[in-house]
């Protein structure tokens, strides 16, 4: 009876409204105004020089240009890195940047990513963005996609920071995220890493002195996610 029942949903519904999950779906952003010119800064910034590291991700990568510049500057600026993060972004929009080219042309020795927390929680009218399900398969089309752009490049997919308190949904939800994530590794191109850990208190609570609005690390947090990846990087970077 179910088995009938979704084929005469099938044959009457349009197949997009059947699959349709927005994570996967490259799309660019109207807000803030300035996205696509970023987007544009960033496809120029790509011509000028060559990097051996690029960082992929939302405001918690963007944030290496304010809170954690000094870190950036000490680990990563003499090592030729470039910074494509865009706070807000989503896997969608990450998708659609690197559509429109903000690969093309690099030959990084590592590309550094961390995308997928915007796809949690919910919009202001309440709904859901992504599910887990949806968000897994965003991050998959992420790594998928900067793989066939860059098939010689090493890429360090790191797990979704924690964010919240303790018993906060989404909390829950990105350790099912990233315990998915972790089943991307591959041999020496993809290596998973999960530094989460360094952000949290012995009772798991993110500290207010290392993410003062439990989500975006300061400078001791930054300093910290770097101290973390680091021997992971270096080895990828020989």
């Amino acid at each position: 009876m179910k088995k009938t029942l979704f084929l005469l949903l099938s044959a009457w519904l349009p197949v997009a409204a059947l699959a349709e999950n927005s994570a996967i779906i490259p799309a660019p952003r109207t807000s803030p105004t300035n996205w696509v010119a970023r987007h544009e800064g960033f496809l120029a910034a790509a011509m000028q020089a060559n990097y051996n590291i690029v960082f992929i991700g939302d405001s918690i990568t963007d944030g290496w240009r304010k809170s954690g510049l000094e870190v950036w500057n000490k680990y990563y600026a003499p090592r030729g890195a470039l910074n494509l993060g865009i706070g807000g972004d989503r896997t969608q929009h990450v998708l659609w940047r690197i559509e429109q080219g903000e690969l093309a042309g690099l030959n990084p020795k590592a590309v550094v990513l961390m995308i997928g927390t915007n796809n949690t929680g919910k919009e202001k009218d309440g709904s859901v963005r992504n599910s887990t399900e949806e968000i897994i398969d965003g991050v998959t089309a992420v790594v998928k996609a900067i793989r066939a752009k860059l098939p010689r490049s090493k890429l360090l997919l790191l797990a979704i920071f924690p964010r919240g308190t303790v018993d906060a949904p989404q909390r829950a939800q990105i350790q099912e995220i990233n315990a998915a994530l972790a089943r991307l590794e591959k041999g020496r191109k993809i290596k998973f890493l999960d530094i989460g850990k360094v952000f949290l208190a012995d009772d798991g609570s993110i500290p207010k002195t290392i993410m003062p609005d439990l989500l975006h690390p300061n400078a001791e947090g930054y300093q910290r996610w770097a101290d973390a990846m680091e021997p992971t990087l270096a080895r990828m970077l020989k």
